[in-house]
């Protein structure tokens, strides 16, 4: 298939986030360094609200058990291990653009697990998958500045080609930032968002809910939608909590001022998701 002109960020921008240091990330998240929003249940550490959350999306992908299962944004692969160590998954594909988050995670040599350092848009899979899983990759998938058009039709660019890797009702489990529903920001809000957008996740746009589900129409039912914009204020106070107590040997890991940058936008993350400035949307999609 030929790539769109309008695809979201790329591999440089990608690796100007997470090829930091694998030792920086390892300081602040989880042990399984799953870096997105976890699902808090009551008395849950991080760990635990991690691995809830991987299995509340393998769940509402119908994984368990299945042959093939694709995950899109892979990270430093702890939904791999999971699929294949805890729910009996035949083969596991992870894509990344992070060199980085691949080498790390080939080095662990997980078993019936393949990691591709590939942009979604180039992938070409010999056969169907089961299910499809991608967490905190879709606001990578429209750049910064693109029209509302534009960006459905590259969301749904990614739906169509999901839609070709499955049979007819395979699911996708989906989780994304979402854009609030139009509450109003101050001054200091809107400049630590700007912040985030220019020096933390550059080329990167974070879709309306409503452009998921217009990019996803005629190819897929919604099975679920959850709002949980809660969970990430909480998932992110308690990174922020971890990488203070750990802030010397982050700053010889990564240096101040990446360390100043992170500080910052972790603590405006905070509020912005305390603040309905942001949802956390996780959904479940069925093949139509």
């Amino acid at each position: 298939m030929t790539t769109v002109d309008y695809q979201g960020a790329t591999a440089e921008s990608i690796r100007h986030h997470y090829d930091v240091s694998n030792d920086f990330y390892a300081l602040w998240l989880d042990a399984s360094l799953t870096y997105t929003c976890a699902l808090w249940g009551e008395g849950d550490t991080l760990e635990d609200a991690q691995r809830r959350k991987l299995d509340y999306l393998i769940e509402g992908a119908r994984a368990t058990g299945a042959r093939r299962v694709l995950d899109v944004g892979c990270g430093w692969g702890s939904l791999l291990n999971r699929l294949v160590g805890e729910h009996a998954v035949g083969q596991a594909v992870g894509l990344t653009l992070s060199d980085s988050q691949a080498e790390l995670l080939r080095a662990r040599e997980l078993p019936r697990t393949e990691v591709r350092v590939e942009n979604w848009l180039d992938h070409e899979p010999d056969e169907k998958y089961d299910a499809i899983i991608s967490i905190g990759a879709f606001e990578h998938f429209a750049r910064t500045g693109l029209s509302r058009t534009e960006r459905v039709a590259a969301y749904r660019e990614f739906f169509a080609r999901c839609r070709s890797w499955l049979p007819k009702g395979g699911r996708i489990a989906l989780q994304t930032n979402i854009k609030g529903n139009n509450v109003l920001m101050d001054k200091q809000a809107v400049r630590d968002l700007m912040f985030i957008i220019e020096t933390i996740f550059p080329e990167s746009e974070i879709p309306a809910l409503s452009e998921v589900i217009e990019g996803s129409e005629k190819l897929f039912d919604i099975v679920t939608v959850r709002n949980d914009p809660d969970h990430y204020s909480r998932t992110c106070q308690e990174w922020l909590d971890r990488l203070r107590a750990n802030r010397d040997r982050a700053v010889e890991c990564a240096g101040e001022l990446n360390v100043a940058n992170y500080e910052r936008y972790l603590g405006a993350t905070v509020g912005h998701f305390r603040n309905r400035h942001l949802g956390l949307s996780r959904l479940i999609l069925e093949a139509v």
